[in-house]
């Protein structure tokens, strides 16, 4: 007697994953990660529903501001990754709120990734620290993330998710929107003198998609991580460099007063505030090996 063939094993469902905030860098993380998880990707832009489709993520049309438009979204992902930008005033981030009531109404995901800022730190001067440092935010820019990292944390001790918060400094990438200084030194903006220059910190826009990955895989619980390159370098020098490489003009060195003269309030910021980060945690617990461990290598590929 001719025995049947054994059934098939069931197939093993993708995890899932929702973007929320799925610009350059989500973009990025999709093609790293489809086809092995199924990505949904939250976008408010209908125009955008093609692009995210063609990249190979399931549009969701949402949008964080409407609170209502959210219901959907509970109980959908294994994983959530949070790129989305606070709103643009306040000192607190009533999207992320918004985004974590919709999460709680159903089963939780078991790990969510939150994109912040460098700027929680305020102004080191020049100081080299590691994540344990405590916050001293100086604008509301970034009060709104400060709330934003302890809403999510909350979050994660509240219902068990494993959440793992980024703390993200200046993303570059030559085929990124405005992500090489290229544009910057043929408009001339002048830099500071060395002996007002602050310390930047950098991450390509490619490693930090990979970092992205690396924390829903790997991250610890209620964890902060630096998602910050090697680079030691002012401000100036940065873009001493980026001009060298371009074979382009240094850009002008004034001093901090005519900078205040000269240059728009959200520049002025940017350079009041000096910091240096180790990165210890990115590579001993995300395991992630940069592809551009300085900038030198990001702006000379």
């Amino acid at each position: 007697m001719v025995q049947p063939p054994p059934a098939p094993a069931p197939l093993r469902r993708r995890p899932r994953l929702l973007i929320v905030g799925c610009g350059d860098v989500g973009l990025r993380v999709v093609r790293l990660l489809v086809p092995r998880w199924k990505v949904l990707a939250l976008t408010s832009q209908l125009g955008r529903v093609g692009e995210l489709r063609a990249a190979g993520a399931l549009p969701l049309v949402a949008n964080l501001d409407e609170p209502a438009s959210l219901a959907r979204l509970a109980g959908l992902a294994d994983a959530v990754l949070h790129l989305a930008p606070p709103p643009g005033q306040g000192d607190t981030d009533p999207r992320t709120t918004a985004l974590l009531r919709a999460l709680a109404r159903r089963r939780s995901p078991r790990c969510l990734v939150y994109a912040s800022t460098t700027g929680v730190y305020g102004d080191a001067q020049g100081a080299s620290f590691d994540e344990t440092r405590p916050v001293a935010p100086r604008s509301d820019r970034a009060r709104r993330r400060v709330d934003a990292e302890a809403r999510v944390r909350w979050f994660g001790r509240a219902f068990g998710v494993r959440v793992s918060i980024l703390r993200i400094p200046g993303i570059y990438a030559s085929d990124r929107p405005g992500g090489h200084p290229r544009e910057r030194l043929l408009r001339g903006t002048p830099v500071l003198r060395a002996e007002d220059d602050v310390y930047t910190n950098h991450i390509h826009a490619d490693d930090l998609a990979r970092a992205c990955a690396a924390a829903i895989a790997r991250g610890k619980p209620q964890r902060v991580v630096h998602a910050s390159d090697h680079t030691e370098l002012k401000m100036g020098d940065y873009f001493d460099l980026a001009a060298d490489l371009c074979g382009l003009p240094r850009p002008p060195r004034i001093d901090r007063n005519q900078a205040r003269e000269q240059l728009a309030p959200t520049l002025l910021s940017f350079m009041s505030e000096s910091r240096r980060l180790k990165n210890g945690r990115l590579l001993r617990e995300l395991r992630l090996r940069l592809r551009y461990p300085t900038v030198r290598e990001g702006l000379g590929g």
